[in-house]
Order: structure tokens, then sequence, then C-alpha cells
């Protein structure tokens, strides 16, 4: 799906859930990593996120779109538009929206690390320096274990 099929979409969810047109801008944002779609407050765009319409696919992807055109309109009529107000929670009860979306499941590299002493091992997410720490449980000396790729970590949106 390009940005103009997404454009088309979002005006006709807009038009079929709210019964109002979606006049701003709407794009992919390949950047958004743990969210499914963001409001802009300024501009009124909408951004999307590709990676959600690949993995859950285009029912799902038409939840979170849902999500973004309540916060939209709501805004736009100087109502709640934030996750707080009663007014959204209403209006995303009235169009079936979800209050969050569904987790993705992301890669993760961690580091990790063992106690020279004692033998503790533990991993990080980032890389530190074994020559300026040490050990918690026995004060012993560090030593780089190696970098692990694969593991799963689990985000959510809002």
């Amino acid at each position: 799906m390009e940005n103009a099929e997404l454009q088309a979409l979002m005006e006709s969810v807009s038009v079929e859930y709210f019964g109002k047109s979606f006049s701003h801008q709407a794009r992919f944002n390949a950047r958004l990593r743990t969210t499914g779609g963001r409001y802009l407050l300024r501009s009124h765009d909408i951004e999307m996120n590709p990676k959600y319409l690949s993995t859950f696919g285009k029912a799902e992807f038409i939840q979170i779109m849902k999500h973004e055109l309540c916060h939209y309109h709501l805004h736009l009529e100087n109502r709640g538009y934030k996750h707080r107000d009663a007014d959204f929670r209403n209006l995303l009860r009235e169009v079936g929206a979800p209050r969050f979306c569904k987790p993705i499941e992301m890669e993760k590299n961690l580091h990790g690390y063992a106690c020279k002493k004692c033998g503790t091992s533990f991993m990080r997410q980032r890389k530190m320096n074994v020559s300026r720490y040490r050990c918690g449980r026995c004060g012993g000396k560090l030593v780089y274990s190696g970098q692990k790729k694969g593991m799963q970590a689990s985000f959510n949106e809002k």
C-alpha cells in the first residue's frame, strides 16, 4: 500500500464510521516503532506505522485508523481528544475503535556479561565498559560474553 492508497482508505473510513470527511494528509511513517499511528495536532495530519499493516493485516490497521480519526475529529470540533477525556472514550465506543493497539513483537539485541569470580551472568540492552563496573553480588570483575541476536521484546502503543 502506498501513501495515495492510505489517503483514500483514510477518507473512506472517515466517511463510513464518522459521517465526516477527512480533509488533511494521511501518510506512512516507518520511523514509528511502538505505536500504530499518531495524530499531529498542529498540521492535523495522521501518520500510520506500516509495520502494523504487514504484521496484523488490513482489518486491525483499520481499527488503528479509527482510533486516530477519533483524535482528529474531536480536536477539530474543540472537544476532548485526549485519551483520558470522556468525549474521546465515548466516540471510541460508538465507532468500535480500540483504546490501544495490539503489541508488536520486535527483535532486540542483548549484550551478555559474566562475573569472573562468582560466575553470575546477566543481559543488558546497552553495551557497557566492563572496566568501569563490578559484579553487584560479589564485587568481582566482569567479562563481556557476547551479543545475543533475535531476542523478542513486546512493546505496546499508547
